[in-house]
This record gives structure tokens, C-alpha cells and sequence, in this order.
């Protein structure tokens, strides 16, 4: 799929239940989906060859989807496969017809004959990244069973066999290449613990607006809005995200000065610190906007600075299941009334359980991992969209010398 227009990147849906997930000790997720990817063959190859042994990377893991029964493995990625080990030691496996493996696009299941019936070694349904399930070979190494599964995309690099949030994590970087990410939904209080949570996991630095605003107006946000209003508010957050994309992002050591005695404009002065911002020396951040129609991120016009980064729209929902969640966020982003519905991905919610913050911050990093690799070029077009001024056109990025106050026949040219 390629993310071309922002219907299409949006179409990248995640369904969550962790409300009903609170009595289980482990919280289980739905599979993010990729709309538009087709579907795969299952295939199951069996051979018996002896193969000189690749260096090792040992991992000791626990999978997204039950029954697991093994939890240490060894793996290596090399450049076009990934190498699985698994011991079998104790096993009393006397042939390749006492092993099965069925490898299929994203899954994969492992098991071996014990006392007249299979035991299952290890099943995922959620690979690191799509394999080529026709050129899977696995074999017996002495006392392992060696599985090679062929990379789909031989450019990307596997942290590990499965997703997870370590995999996530580890493997995101090669991916967002320092973008920085937007948090937006009706909820502030979730803005901020999703955000958090993915700013630690990604080594980014966590911003939110809501302390932002706070810390200078020395204010909550809720006195603010009884005392001057929503638009006020708007105007002010406003000003920071466009700080945050246009110098932040940028990776100039700029100050931002919020200064009431100009209406909220942003004054950049590079040797005076407000003590309420700070230096911010690096362009990685993950920033929780404010919820509600109060915030920015609430009003389609003001998104032309959050089009400098990822955007994930944290949507709440009463849907029962994954079908209908998607169709609901289809609808939003064809009906386009709702402002959220410019974001780049979207995580439904059905209730909210800050215990699984890191459950909603994985589906994500996930959602975030389909959206890259069905764009690589996602990244540099959005470095380019803050380099002309973060002016609005997104994604048909216009050449530059384009005004926007113009219209689109403003400037000649092809759109980037």
C-alpha cells in the first residue's frame, strides 16, 4: 500500500480491548492489519541437509500468541533470511516425519512428535516482518532443529523472530529514521501515557502541550479554558507544535519564549532560556497533544504542523470486534468530519486500562512498522515537508516558492 494520500496511510487500523483484559496476567492484542496487503500461500518444506552453521544471536523470549512451550532459541539475521534454532535434545527425534513446520507470510507454527502425538514447540501469527513461506527450509544441526525463512523485504532488519514491544522498540529506528511522533485522541490522560511510554521504549524525548502551556501560564488548562475560552487555548498550542516542527525537528538550538505581552506569538532567541521549555539539542520526540476540541489536533485547520511528524490517532470505540472497529475508522477518514481522521495510523480503543499502556503503545510501534515499510520514502518526505515551512500540502508536497494562500495553481511544477 502506498502511502500516498492520507486516506490511505489512516487505513492502517489497530483494534484493542484491554478493558477486557484486566483479569489476565499477560494482555493479549489484536493483529494489526494492513488493509491492502494480499493474502499468502501456506507452505510446508521438509528437508534433511547438513549446512554449515551461521554465527548465533541468543534470545530468550515469550510470543504474542499461545500455546508456547519454548521460550529459548538462538537467531541470527542475515542479509535475504533469518536463521531459527531450536534445541531438540531429550526429544527422541528419530526423522524429519517427527517434525512439523508450517510457515505462512507472517506465522509460523513448530511441532515435534512426542509418545504418538504432536507437541507444539512454538506458534506465532506475528513474525518480525512477512517471510517468502515457498522458500522455507529447515533441517536437523545434531541436537537443533535450524528453520530459514527468506525475508520479504530483505532491507529490513530483524531484531528479533517476533514482534514485540522489544523488537518493536529495537527495530523502529532503522525505520522512522528520527521522525518525531503525534499523539492525538479525545483524551489528553491517554495522550500522555501512550506517549510517554513510546518515548521511553524508543529513547525519544516525551513532550506534552498540557504541561507546556501549564508551566508558563502557571495555570491548569481547565482554569485557562474557563477564563479565556477554547480559541485561546487552540492559539496557544498551536504556537507550540509550531515550534516543536519547525525548529525542534529541524534540529536548531533554538529557545522557545511564549510571551503574553504578544498575543502567544513564538519568539525564538537564541540566548535567553524561559526555564519553562528548555534546550532541546536533538529532533526524536514523542509529543501527547491535548484532547477534545479544546486542542489543536481537534480542529483541521490547524494541522499543518502536525504533518511534520507520525501521526497516531488514539480513537476510542464501541465496536465489538476488529471488522467493525476498521470500518468505523474507514468511515471517519471517508466522512472526514472528524480532524483526527488526518492521522497517519489509527489505534481503536475499546475502554481504556492504563495498566496495558505499553499493550496500546506496541500496537503502535506496529502500526507505525506497516505504515514505513509500505513507504519507505514516508521519513525523507516528511523531513521535506519541515524543510519548505510545513506549509499544509501534505502529503502532495508543492515545490518550493508555492503559497498556500494562493491555491494549488500558485506554483508550476509536478508535486513532490
Amino acid at each position: 500500500m502506498a502511502a500516498t494520500t492520507t486516506t490511505s496511510t489512516a487505513l492502517i487500523n489497530t483494534y484493542l480491548q484491554p478493558s477486557s483484559l484486566q483479569n489476565l496476567s499477560r494482555p493479549k492484542w489484536a493483529i494489526t492489519n494492513c488493509l491492502s496487503l494480499p493474502p499468502t500461500t501456506p507452505s510446508r518444506v521438509g528437508c534433511c541437509r547438513l549446512k554449515t552453521p551461521l554465527p548465533r544471536v541468543f534470545s530468550s523470549q515469550s510470543f504474542p500468541t499461545a500455546p508456547v512451550t519454548l521460550k529459548d532459541y538462538e537467531f541470527l539475521d542475515g542479509s535475504t533470511e533469518v536463521e531459527l534454532r531450536l534445541q531438540l535434545r531429550g526429544r527422541n527425534i528419530t526423522s524429519s516425519r517427527d517434525i512439523f513446520v508450517d510457515a505462512n507470510g507472517s506465522s509460523l507454527t513448530i511441532k515435534v512428535q512426542h509418545s504418538g502425538s504432536f507437541v507444539t514447540l512454538m506458534e506465532t501469527n506475528q513474525l518480525f516482518d512477512k517471510i517468502k513461506p515457498a522458500e522455507t527450509i529447515w533441517y536437523i544441526d545434531e541436537d537443533q532443529l535450524v528453520i530459514n525463512l527468506k525475508k520479504h523485504d530483505p532491507d529490513l532488519k530483524w531484531p528479533d523472530i517476533v514482534e514485540s514491544w522489544e523488537s518493536l522498540t529495537a527495530g523502529s529506528m532503522q525505520l522512522l529514521k528520527g521522525t518525531s511522533i503525534y499523539i492525538v485522541g479525545d483524551s489528553t490522560e491517554i495522550n500522555q501515557k501512550v506517549a510517554q511510554e513510546l518515548a521511553v521504549g524508543l529513547g525519544y524525548t516525551p513532550l506534552t502541550t498540557k504541561e507546556l502551556l501549564e508551566a508558563y501560564a502557571k495555570q491548569s488548562v481547565d482554569s485557562w479554558l474557563l477564563a479565556e475560552g477554547s480559541e485561546s487555548v487552540v492559539e496557544a498550542e498551536s504556537a507550540i507544535l509550531q515550534s516543536l516542527s519547525r525548529y525542534y525537528l529541524s534540529n536548531l538550538n533554538r529557545f522557545l519564549f511564549l510571551s503574553p505581552f504578544v498575543g502567544w506569538r513564538v519568539v525564538y532567541n537564541e540566548y535567553f532560556l524561559t526555564g519553562y521549555v528548555g534546550l532541546y539539542s536533538h529532533a526524536r520526540a514523542v509529543i501527547a497533544t491535548l484532547g477534545g476540541q479544546h486542542g489543536a489536533a481537534g480542529r483541521a485547520h490547524k494541522w499543518h504542523h502536525l504533518y511534520a511528524g507520525f501521526t497516531i490517532w488514539l480513537s476510542q470505540t464501541d465496536a465489538t470486534d476488529e471488522g467493525s472497529a476498521k470500518e468505523e475508522a474507514r468511515s471517519h477518514i471517508q466522512d472526514g468530519g472528524v480532524a483526527y481522521s488526518n492521522a497517519d495510523v489509527v489505534v481503536k480503543l475499546q475502554g481504556w486500562d492504563a495498566d496495558h499502556v505499553k499493550t496500546v503503545a506496541q500496537a503502535c510501534l506496529s502500526a507505525l512498522k506497516q505504515l514505513v515499510l509500505s513507504d519507505k520514502k514516508l521519513p525523507g518526505k516528511k523531513s521535506l515537508y519541515i524543510r519548505l515551512g510545513c506549509r499544509g500540502d501534505w502529503p502532495n508536497i508543492k515545490p518550493p516558492g508555492w503559497d498556500p494562500s494562493a491555491g494549488d495553481d500558485a506554483s508550476p511544477g509536478r508535486s513532490h
